[in-house]
């Protein structure tokens, strides 16, 4: 065969398949450049506005920065569904028990209700938040042995050394933590009603006083050790 003849077609293909390649190019980027047109770079509009001001601390547009307030100890201590019988099943709604305190003798417990077990956490919280009082803490324990009362339930409450740890159930050591106690030797004689262990245990805490408490009361002073 004539080598001649042979390259012939080999140069008419590869001019075939290029002369395409070449002539969609330049239509592909014009229509590119008509469906999506460039708009105007910002630096341009902002030329005008001045500097650009401090950044806003807090994370995104509209929040207000997070303010550094008392770290509150937040506990749940029960929570009760009702059902309610209805025509077509049941309805449920939840209550809850909410303790919270500062672990610096203050302390409080709310009850919320609600239909939702987290709207009822929620709103046991904010009336715990709301109902937050001064206790008497000496030392990380009691200033003394005292007994209380409410409705059925009955607390027994002693003081006890360093180290000794909380000696109680969970309704009365929710309180006790919150509150910043740490040495405690506890004791439920009545009911075990979570609302009336934690409320018994609440008004034992505020009936406590201090010695110098009681001695100012009375118009006496302390008296000094002889050393």
């Amino acid at each position: 065969m004539n080598p001649e003849e042979n390259n012939t077609p080999v140069e008419e293909a590869t001019e075939t398949v290029q002369a395409p390649v070449t002539e969609a190019a330049p239509a592909a980027a014009e229509a590119a450049e008509q469906q999506a047109p460039r708009g105007p770079r910002r630096d341009r509009d902002n030329r005008d506005r001045g500097p650009r001001g401090p950044r806003r601390e807090g994370g995104r547009r509209g929040e207000a920065p997070a303010e550094d307030g008392p770290q509150l100890m937040e506990k749940v201590v029960y929570v009760n569904r009702c059902a309610k019988v209805v025509k077509g099943g049941r309805r449920f709604s939840f209550s809850a028990l909410i303790v919270v305190g500062d672990q610096k003798g203050k302390v409080g417990y709310g009850f919320g209700k609600a239909n939702e077990v987290s709207d009822a956490i929620r709103k046991g919280t904010d009336a715990a938040k709301r109902a937050m009082k001064n206790v008497v803490v000496v030392n990380e324990t009691l200033p003394h042995e005292i007994y209380s009362e409410f409705g059925g339930a009955k607390i027994v409450l002693k003081p006890a050394a360093s180290g000794t740890g909380l000696v109680a159930s969970n309704k009365v050591r929710a309180v006790l933590e919150a509150a910043g106690v740490n040495n405690v030797i506890a004791k439920s004689l009545g009911s075990s009603n979570a609302a009336n262990v934690v409320k018994a245990t609440m008004q034992a805490m505020l009936t406590m006083r201090t010695a110098d408490t009681i001695l100012s009361a009375r118009g006496k002073k302390k008296k000094e050790s002889a050393i």
